[in-house]
């Protein structure tokens, strides 16, 4: 087995950038370098204003950086020293052509696999950090091989999907629930590897929980989990819908299913909708990859959670316009949050943006505030429709002459605010639509506002405005 003490991963996002700073932090023996062909994101990382957001991610970075921990745009270097190579680069959607909509563009993962071969001129173990679909180490296999100068360079190919939420990364890498490395563990040069990694881990990370398997079996596990967290979101939103229409309060039929053994209480928060880089464009590839295998039935029911998901914002758009008296025109409605979830600043398919462009189309204008996405990142979210939204620096501000406040993003702070004050300062007949049911809704109705809560009986007031 090799002793591993260079490490370098091509790619400083969400991933990269915090994996590489936490196996730096627990493994001051081993040289880890973070390239990128960005000079700007190389830059921020440089910096002390990283470019990614996430609670604790500075104090690790900083506390390693310059010393074990570089980042760097050097990536032929980085490659040509390091006997371990992480590559975290994106693997977006693709938008045209075959598999448009459904299917993993890997261009990024390609490119990187030649300039891999192109550098490398000793042995070198490469692992997939990205999400991709199952059997693309046998693609990447191929490349690597027919583009290396050298034949007597030996890849080996390992598949160590990356199981982190967004807002909690951190403490997801200090303590992970399991580890999982994929190799060819059939022979013993794939054994070795996964065992070179394991070593690497092991440094903190708990030997019985480090994962062993299959390529092909941890290329899919990462998918199918992705897919089983988002399905069970759309089934308790699925629930939200029934309970509004019978009067059922679906906190608290979640809570009568989470409290069963056998189902478990995660992810069973109705919400407005999930969003982040994962669920909807794994769900998506694994549906594709099922139709390529002729499974069309299973296709068909991964595709029906990313429909359920779509349903439950153009529902939370239809409830907001016909209870504010089917109009919505120039009206001010403040969106609080605009992350697709607290602690991130990350809006990759957050729910805000299906709901903001759906209000938008009605005529609304919308004040939003968010502690931790910049209004340009809003702008090129909401592309072609900033002439109907203003960004504001404090919440305070977006919510004065407000007829109405969505609340979008999970964020602690929200729930602390003084909702008497802000009534105060609002038009009246004065609406909350509470997307993530984190504020105390009898005492809203208390102040005065008229609430909308996902999955709660609905409000009088709102009934009779939709001639319910």
């Amino acid at each position: 087995m090799v002793k591993i003490t260079t490490i370098c991963c091509i790619g400083a996002g969400y991933v990269g950038g915090p994996t590489m700073a936490m196996i730096a932090l627990k493994c001051p023996h081993i040289k880890v370098t973070v390239v990128d062909i960005s000079q700007p994101r190389i830059d921020a990382w440089n910096s002390d204003e990283l470019p990614i957001y996430e609670p604790g991610l500075d104090e690790v970075v900083k506390a390693c950086r310059g010393k074990n921990l570089f980042f760097s745009t050097d990536v032929a270097g980085a490659i040509r020293e390091s006997q371990m190579i992480f590559v975290s680069v994106n693997t977006p959607t693709k938008k045209t052509g075959l598999g448009s909509g459904k299917a993993a563009d890997l261009t990024y993962w390609e490119s990187a696999a030649r300039t891999i071969a192109a550098e490398s001129k000793d042995n070198k173990i490469i692992v997939e950090k990205s999400t991709v679909p199952v059997r693309t180490a046998e693609a990447i296999e191929k490349v690597l091989k027919r583009n290396c100068s050298d034949a007597s360079v030996q890849f080996d190919i390992l598949s160590n999907p990356e199981f982190l939420a967004e807002g909690t990364a951190i403490s997801d890498l200090t303590a992970p629930d399991r580890v999982l490395i994929g190799g060819k563990i059939e022979n013993e040069a794939g054994q070795a590897a996964v065992d070179a990694l394991a070593e690497v881990y092991a440094n903190w990370v708990p030997k019985n929980q480090i994962i062993t398997a299959n390529l092909w079996s941890a290329e899919l596990s990462k998918l199918a989990a992705n897919a089983f967290l988002a399905q069970r979101i759309s089934s308790i939103n699925a629930m939200s819908a029934l309970c509004e229409a019978t009067g059922a309060d679906v906190a608290q039929v979640a809570h009568s299913i989470g409290t069963d053994s056998r189902i478990g209480p995660k992810f069973l928060n109705a919400s407005v909708g999930f969003g982040g880089s994962c669920f909807q464009k794994d769900i998506l590839n694994l549906a594709y990859i099922c139709e390529c295998h002729g499974l069309k039935e299973v296709a068909d029911y991964w595709y029906s959670v990313v429909g359920m998901n779509d349903y439950q914002k153009s529902r939370f758009v239809r409830r907001v316009v016909s209870a504010m008296f089917n109009t919505i025109r120039n009206k001010k409605i403040a969106m609080l949050g605009f992350a697709f979830k607290k602690d991130t600043g990350d809006t990759r398919e957050t729910p805000a943006i299906d709901v903001g462009k759906g209000l938008i189309e009605d005529g609304a204008q919308l004040a939003i505030y968010d502690p931790q996405v910049k209004e340009d990142q809003i702008a090129y979210d909401m592309e072609g429709m900033m002439g109907n939204i203003t960004c504001y620096k404090t919440a305070k501000e977006a919510l004065q002459d407000a007829h109405a406040v969505t609340i979008m993003t999970e964020w602690d702070e929200f729930k602390s605010y003084d909702w008497k004050e802000i009534y105060d300062v609002m038009q009246k007949p004065a609406f909350v639509f509470d997307g993530r049911l984190i504020l105390d809704h009898d005492h809203l109705r208390e102040i005065g506002f008229i609430v909308y809560a996902l999955g709660k009986p609905i409000d009088p007031f709102i009934k009779s405005a939709e001639g319910a």
